[in-house]
């Protein structure tokens, strides 16, 4: 870590003589591929809702982390939303409502449940920073899990990639050709309960969902293959991270929202040049 201290010391920029600063933007270089590759899935399937969902549960996990008197409520919030994608997830197969119905009524219950108990002390403000997040408080550790996340992720889609393919064009068709849908969603639910889990602190429950989904949405406009789409999307979702981390250091605004509004506009700009392209 010394190197990389060492590294990022020697650039011509101002903000990497703070050490909070070097490790937010290492933070940014690993969660912003993380949510990349997760977001090309969760578009292509019509989820931006579903992670949406998972990252209003966070309230919950840190209720039930306060609960059992954790120090660190990041395993109950990851534990709490892998059980609530999975029950999600089943509750929609039963075919009983509409998707956006189950998860609206998952999403409301769970974000109202987290609150109860986070202010049935009086201590909610202290838990309230998880809105919008904080990119500036991460600590080394968090890296560690940060990175561990990174390599299962992209170790999972690697071996997955094809299936994940196939489903993510139609899932019958899947079906037909023996892909196991039902559990390769059940493994993508978990990946992405995951990930919005150990990155909710750094980004912020309003935001996270935007800067999962806003760069994939970008890639889709002017991508026409799997390939490109997953490499553009990539692309977008690092340099519109990078550029929203610098630019929110230097005009003193919140990282995360500048990230999103960083995508958000980079999604315009990719919406005008499809269309022309059409």
């Amino acid at each position: 870590m010394e190197v990389i201290y060492h590294f990022l010391e020697s650039l011509p920029f101002s903000m990497f003589q703070y050490d909070f600063m070097k490790n937010a933007f290492l933070a940014t270089l690993l969660i912003a591929p993380l949510f990349a590759l997760l977001g090309t899935m969760a578009v292509n399937n019509k989820m931006a809702f579903f992670s949406d969902a998972l990252g209003h549960s966070a309230f919950t996990g840190v209720g039930l982390g306060v609960l059992l008197g954790l120090q660190n409520p990041l395993i109950s919030m990851v534990c709490f939303g892998i059980v609530l994608g999975l029950m999600i997830t089943k509750v929609k197969s039963a075919n009983m409502a509409s998707s956006d119905t189950i998860i609206g009524v998952f999403a409301s219950a769970a974000m109202a449940l987290g609150i109860v108990i986070l202010s049935g002390s009086g201590g909610f403000s202290k838990y309230a920073s998880y809105l919008v997040g904080d990119i500036l408080t991460i600590q080394v550790q968090d890296l560690a899990v940060l990175a561990v996340v990174l390599v299962v992720v992209y170790g999972i889609w690697t071996v997955l990639y094809n299936q994940i393919l196939l489903l993510s064009i139609n899932r019958s068709l899947a079906a037909s050709r023996g892909v196991r849908v039902v559990l390769l969603e059940n493994v993508f639910v978990v990946m992405v309960a995951i990930a919005v889990m150990v990155a909710v602190r750094a980004i912020g429950i309003l935001m996270i969902n935007a800067l999962l989904i806003l760069p994939a949405a970008a890639a889709r406009n002017i991508t026409n293959t799997a390939r490109s789409y997953h490499f553009v999307t990539t692309g977008i979702g690092l340099c519109s991270a990078l550029f929203g981390l610098v630019l929110s250091y230097y005009r003193d605004t919140s990282a995360g929202a500048t990230m999103v509004l960083t995508a958000a506009a980079v999604f315009a700009v990719t919406y005008a040049i499809g269309q022309k392209q059409r």
